[in-house]
């Protein structure tokens, strides 16, 4: 367990006061000590959990200790909440959460400092779960739900209106508890490069609810598949397939047809499309702002039939010109609310403030978007955040015809269009579907 603690310690110290992301990062700490197995899901859940419950855990760390965690030493107030979420989580021996949490905060920061912590995870210890709820987070109100269910108020208050918005007034409490719960495995089989059946064999998955290209894993590591290994499948979540696969499928394509995706690092959304593109005799250009990200999408499509997609370092709110393109994706960047079982600590990072930053890019993306696009051809817009300023909000601007996303959608799935809600756009939720909260909106230029 020490040492399992000690890399979940410098996994959440590095994202914590480094900026580091949890998933990029504690892989690879993994490695380098050689954890596997049952260690490295203990790892893994300690690091998660500490991270995306720290809100909880420090009001039962200001509660333990009469301070506010945010005056500790950032290595004391590491190392309480990992003890913390041993504790109180993890169903962890007292003792146990204690003493290592002891000995943690003594290597790091002294004997003061570790006589402090005992002191603390000794309080911590004197409730379970279900008491320190009750003692920091009682009642109903928006504040109480938000520290119960770990997520900033500002947070709380948005999803509540975007679920309001969607015909889902209510269920905030089951959205935030599936914040809160680890994401399922999901790969993509691209099609006409790899066989979803064949990989569901190679990976001993078992296939998707909605996408026909979805693979679920029931544990260990995809990058050792040979699939994955060789660019034919690749991790991405099962509603993030869906809503790229969604501009394909809404209408026969042409050979020749010209595809773009504006905003295209990593490239998860490019591969896909490439893959479709290639079966229906298009191509695709695939724009990244950033070289090293441009890189990325590079690797990403590397298994595409050569000729298929071209890759382009460039600016999205600048680049191209005028009517060129049948059909565009644009994955706009933002908040990222949607996706908040995968990326942890972005609950913290995110400020109010950064939405107006965010949508003035993504006004900016959609006006150049509109501009490439061809008479006749379909856009999808597409956010990883159910923000309704991010959302509805952006595409209420545009000059662009809105046709019903339900259809496509259905066509993607095999369902029928009104299960997908009350359109024109389509919004995922992570508590209904399993998926990340993606919103899909397709915008058509009119031919005169």
């Amino acid at each position: 367990m020490s040492r399992a603690r000690d890399v979940a310690y410098d996994c959440v110290m590095a994202v914590s006061t480094e900026g580091a992301y949890a998933n990029l990062l504690l892989p690879s700490l993994l490695e380098k000590a050689g954890l596997e197995g049952r260690d490295a899901g203990f790892t893994t859940e300690l690091a998660y959990g500490a991270l995306r419950m720290r809100g909880l855990y420090d009001a039962i760390i200001g509660k333990a200790s009469g301070r506010d965690p945010r005056d500790l030493d950032p290595e004391v107030r590491v190392a309480l909440w990992l003890g913390t979420h041993q504790a109180i989580a993890m169903r962890v021996p007292a003792h146990a959460a204690v003493n290592e949490t002891v000995d943690q905060v003594r290597r790091e920061r002294g004997a003061g400092a570790a006589k402090f912590a005992n002191a603390i995870m000794r309080r911590v210890t004197e409730r379970d779960a279900e008491g320190w709820l009750a003692a920091v987070a009682a009642g109903d109100s928006r504040a109480a739900v938000a520290t119960r269910h770990s997520h900033p108020e500002w947070v709380v208050r948005e999803l509540e209106e975007a679920l309001a918005a969607d015909g889902h007034g209510g269920e905030v409490t089951a959205l935030l508890e599936s914040d809160n719960s680890p994401a399922r495995v999901t790969l993509v089989a691209r099609p006409g490069l790899v066989d979803r059946e064949e990989l569901i064999q190679q990976a001993g998955g078992e296939a998707g609810e909605y996408s026909p290209y979805a693979v679920v894993l029931p544990g260990g590591r995809p990058g050792d598949l040979e699939a994955v290994a060789d660019g034919t499948a690749a991790v991405q979540d099962e509603g993030s397939q869906v809503v790229a696969a969604a501009l394909a499928y809404a209408q026969p394509v042409e050979p020749g047809e010209r595809w773009l995706d504006l905003c295209s690092g990593p490239g998860g959304k490019a591969a896909l499309l490439g893959a479709l593109a290639a079966d229906g005799a298009a191509t695709l250009d695939a724009v990244e702002l950033h070289p090293h990200r441009a890189d990325l999408v590079r690797r990403s499509t590397r298994a595409v039939p050569e000729g298929v997609v071209t890759v382009h370092t460039g600016d999205g709110t600048t680049w191209g010109e005028d009517g060129t393109y049948d059909r565009i994706v644009l994955d706009a960047p933002c908040s990222g609310l949607g996706a908040l079982r995968r990326r942890p600590e972005s609950r913290w990072r995110r400020q109010p403030e950064d939405l107006a930053e965010l949508v003035d890019l993504q006004k900016a993306l959609l006006a150049n978007a509109e501009r490439l696009l061809a008479p006749g051809g379909l856009l999808a817009y597409i956010t990883c955040s159910p923000v309704l300023a991010e959302t509805r909000g952006i595409v209420a601007g545009t000059t662009l015809r809105q046709v019903d996303a339900r259809d496509a959608v259905a066509a993607v799935t095999g369902t029928v269009p009104r299960v997908w809600g009350e359109g024109p756009h389509v919004q995922l939720w992570t508590h209904v579907h399993g998926t990340d909260a993606m919103f899909l909106a397709l915008l058509e230029k009119p031919t005169a």
